[in-house]
């Protein structure tokens, strides 16, 4: 008897780091290397790693623990310097390593951020460019449950078509990310702060965040953007599969896990574009917000998760880029 409880006991434990942890797999599907960084939000337990290497088409599985709460990113056009130095020119950590050590991303960078765990036992997850953009990116929950446990991210390249006085060029001219207005311009109604800091009646969307948005209807904008933007899934329930360059990857589409039936599909890519003095004047209104307050437990658990994103839509953006019709769509130019 004595033998049998030790064995049962021995069972459950081999079942607990499963069931009270949470993996990440973080997949490189673009042409060149990607090197993620990886931070823990305040009070949450580290990751066993906050920074590595993903060549094109690789993949690294991350386990996080329960309850944890953190920030991902993809660094690009990265090197060591001739004093020992690694630095990347978008999203650099500022480690001076491949690992982040704790380090935050510089913006403009594209996050995919987590709670896990969080009110009413849910995982909250988004997809932000309130930093700004550089890199295409998506997140897919694998085997998840509740209403709004879907996919969610920017499948569209805006280092591009960014506008010029948002645009980051690398030495050769090129656009290798896209600021938002926050950091481009530094106002009170760009970062939602001071007069404008009380909530989406008083820090309103602008061109700039609005170039942002139309291009990704499923990411965060600006700050106040919860409404449309914040995914859940039931905790426990899920792994999760994030994704650089999600256009190019032609498993995209079987990938996707959607627990509601028939989800209404939204584009990812759209032809309303507000560029910059067209649709309404650059300085009537605010733009991306002032960084990271990501506190789904509270702010974030009071909007109303959107339903989860239909593959169809996905399949759609991927047709328009080899087709005609993409020619019409003037973010699809990067395809």
């Amino acid at each position: 008897r004595l033998m049998l409880n030790i064995s049962f006991l021995l069972f459950l434990g081999s079942l607990l780091p499963a069931a009270l942890s949470t993996t990440f797999t973080l997949t490189n599907s673009c042409a060149y290397t990607v090197w993620p960084g990886l931070l823990s939000g305040s009070g949450t337990p580290a990751l066993p790693t906050t920074g590595f290497a993903l060549a094109p088409g690789e993949s690294r599985a991350v386990e996080a623990p329960s309850a944890w709460s953190g920030r991902m990113w993809g660094r690009t056009l990265c090197g060591t310097g001739a004093d020992g130095r690694f630095a990347c020119a978008t999203c650099d950590c500022g480690s001076g390593a491949v690992e982040c050590a704790g380090g935050g991303a510089a913006p403009p960078c594209s996050l995919a951020e987590f709670t896990l765990d969080g009110s009413g036992s849910k995982d909250f997850y988004d997809v932000s460019l309130v930093d700004g953009s550089n890199i295409p990116m998506a997140v897919l929950p694998q085997g998840g449950g509740g209403e709004g446990c879907g996919a969610t991210g920017c499948l569209a390249d805006l280092n591009g078509p960014c506008p010029a006085d948002l645009r980051v060029a690398g030495p050769d001219g090129a656009g290798i990310a896209c600021k938002s207005a926050c950091e481009a311009f530094g106002r009170p109604e760009d970062c939602c702060s001071g007069a404008f800091a009380g909530g989406p009646e008083a820090c309103r969307p602008s061109a700039y965040s609005m170039f942002f948005k139309n291009a990704c209807p499923r990411a965060y904008s600006y700050a106040y953007d919860d409404a449309t933007s914040t995914f859940t899934c039931t905790s426990g329930t899920a792994s999760y599969l994030v994704v650089f360059c999600p256009a190019a990857m032609s498993s995209l589409k079987s990938s996707v896990v959607t627990t509601s039936a028939s989800p209404p599909a939204l584009p990812h890519v759209n032809d309303t574009v507000s560029y910059l003095g067209r649709s309404r004047d650059a300085g009537s209104g605010s733009g991306s917000g002032s960084g990271w307050q990501y506190a789904p437990s509270s702010s974030h658990a009071s909007s109303p998760a959107p339903s989860a994103f239909a593959v169809a839509a996905l399949a759609a953006f991927a047709w328009l880029c080899g087709s005609s019709a993409g020619r019409h769509w003037p973010l699809l130019s990067p395809c």
